[in-house]
């Protein structure tokens, strides 16, 4: 473990430093790929013709290796985080979309005729009864598209000094310190486990109507005397 916690000055950063740089670059771009995709999605689901070329476009988007974007947007954007992050938005567009388009249309008619009879208009229809019923649905997208942003920030190393934790495994080759590989690793892998445990209890306190997983199973088992006869 000597070194583990030593990091290059080439870096220009501490351990502490990376790490908030690599979250930065990770969760920037599915807070912005959310907020596109959010109106994206209403607008599949209101025009369901839309929906397959939609999905069509971010799938496409996301088979697109990160480098190849990297060398088309390096131009105009220079070696800098946003050549890192506009990426990873784009990547995020294929998991956010389907996920709202999926929770939002599993809300029930009788629901959005109900709200639509106390005169709820298409806006506030989708903000105050589409989305609060969709959050699971959404979380579990985000949930997704958080992990994926905080491993793929790493690719970032490829362009210079903007791959944060990335740029470990990178200096680890350089000077022959397999230790900062694995700290690099040991780091991102912790970072999405923590991001993704911090998703699960958003999704829990924005829905406290739904049971918990322990409460859900105690409540799907059948009693003993049930069982028995």
């Amino acid at each position: 473990m000597n070194g583990f916690f030593d990091i290059p000055s080439d870096l220009q950063h501490s351990w502490l430093g990376l790490i908030g740089l690599h979250l930065r670059e990770a969760l920037l771009p599915v807070l912005a790929g959310l907020l596109i995709a959010l109106p994206l999605s209403q607008l599949c689901v209101r025009f369901r013709w839309l929906y397959p070329p939609v999905l069509w476009v971010t799938t496409v988007l996301y088979a697109i290796p990160s480098l190849a974007f990297f060398v088309v947007l390096i131009d105009y954007t220079g070696q800098t985080e946003l050549t890192v992050m506009i990426p990873l938005t784009v990547y995020t567009l294929v998991i956010l979309v389907p996920a709202i388009v999926d929770g939002v249309r599993s809300v029930p008619q009788e629901t959005l005729a109900a709200a639509t009879a106390m005169g709820f208009g298409p806006v506030r229809r989708y903000l105050q009864v589409q989305l609060p019923i969709a959050v699971p649905a959404i979380i579990a997208g985000l949930r997704v598209a958080t992990v994926s942003s905080i491993s793929l920030v790493s690719v970032g190393a490829l362009i210079g000094n903007q791959g944060a934790l990335g740029n470990l495994i990178n200096d680890a080759n350089i000077y022959n310190r397999p230790e900062l590989a694995v700290n690099a690793v040991v780091t991102m892998a912790v970072l999405a486990i923590l991001a993704d445990g911090l998703l699960v209890v958003v999704r829990l306190l924005l829905t406290p109507w739904m049971p918990s997983g322990a409460r859900a199973r105690r409540a799907q088992r059948p009693e003993p005397e049930v069982a028995a006869r």
